[in-house]
């Protein structure tokens, strides 16, 4: 049970990832003004990193009671997950709460983020974030690839013979 679980927090986070990121962003620049978009991609980022912090703490939870099981293929993708939950870790606590004070700033200063004095620094930290969601894609991309194509901790163990062997599964 625990392998469909991880499977299932596996797909939700990693669809709204690339969902929100790549689909539903572009789309609210393409038909928003550029400064209500911004602000509703805001609130859709933070959701995903709320989601992204609560679905890499369970998955890694439920990695580790799947390898104790004897699930060996989770080993690597317990890797995968603290990757993508230092991507959300970073870009969510440390980088977001500095964009949306600049963004607040530049709303009392009567202007938008892109008139303001903020414009360069906020600019800056967009690419670093928008550089750590991009990893977190590519690992979240890797994570479904390599999850074991059978269910339970059996599947689990034949996907780590596979990877030793040299064998696709599936």
């Amino acid at each position: 049970m625990p392998h469909r679980v991880f499977r299932l927090l596996t797909v939700v986070w990693v669809g709204s990832l690339l969902t929100i990121g790549y689909a539903v962003a572009p789309v609210l620049f393409t038909s928003l003004d550029r400064s209500t978009a911004g602000a509703v991609a805001a609130q859709l980022f933070r959701i995903e990193g709320v989601l992204g912090a609560v679905c890499g703490i369970l998955l890694l939870g439920l990695a580790n009671v799947v390898i104790r099981r004897g699930g060996n293929a989770y080993r690597r993708l317990r890797w995968l997950v603290a990757g993508m939950l230092v991507c959300v870790l970073v870009g969510y606590f440390a980088l977001q709460p500095f964009m949306n004070a600049m963004r607040v700033a530049a709303l009392e200063a009567g202007t938008d983020i892109a008139h303001s004095a903020y414009a360069a620094r906020f600019g800056m930290l967009h690419g670093v974030s928008s550089v750590f969601y991009l990893i977190e894609s590519l690992l979240g991309i890797v994570l479904v690839w390599k999850l074991p194509v059978g269910t339970g901790a059996g599947a689990a163990q034949q996907g780590a013979r596979d990877d030793v062997s040299g064998k696709v599964a599936g």
